[in-house]
């Protein structure tokens, strides 16, 4: 077990540049799929969010969280692809992805963040980072 005085460093960057076979390959990891070799997460975020945050090892610059803000262009942001890697879980970046990614939804002029999760990610989203728990609904368009 490490003790907190061998934790890495980690840094947090708004809007941070990528390559996308690394967030590809982070999202694999926590959303258990293969990799996809054709998915253009950088497109993806110029052309639809808010922006996003990388969390980064200091020492070796590997990528190991991401969330992406995506926005209607007015008072509403939307969290999704909140992914942290195996290798960096209970250790707080996940909560500080989302702190990050409130605050300059915040600074852009947004009234509310919203999120949607698996109910066995209640005790982060709602506990660990804050949100209130609200009715919604939701239609599958894909079965």
């Amino acid at each position: 077990m490490r003790s907190s005085y061998d934790r890495p460093v980690i840094s947090y960057v708004w809007r941070d540049a990528f390559e996308n076979d690394e967030v590809e390959a982070l999202h694999a990891e926590g959303f258990g799929h293969e990799p996809l070799a054709s998915d253009d997460w950088w497109g993806r975020v110029r052309r639809h969010s808010l922006g996003w945050v990388c969390a980064r090892h200091a020492g070796t610059g590997a990528l190991v969280g991401f969330v992406n803000a995506v926005w209607d262009g007015g008072g509403h942001a939307f969290l999704v692809d909140t992914v942290v890697a195996g290798s960096a879980r209970h250790e707080g970046v996940g909560t500080r992805l989302v702190a990050l990614a409130a605050e300059r939804a915040r600074e852009a002029g947004c009234e509310w963040l919203h999120v949607d999760f698996d109910e066995r990610l209640r005790p982060f989203y709602v506990d660990a980072c804050g949100f209130t728990p609200t009715p919604a609904g939701l239609i599958a368009l894909r079965t």
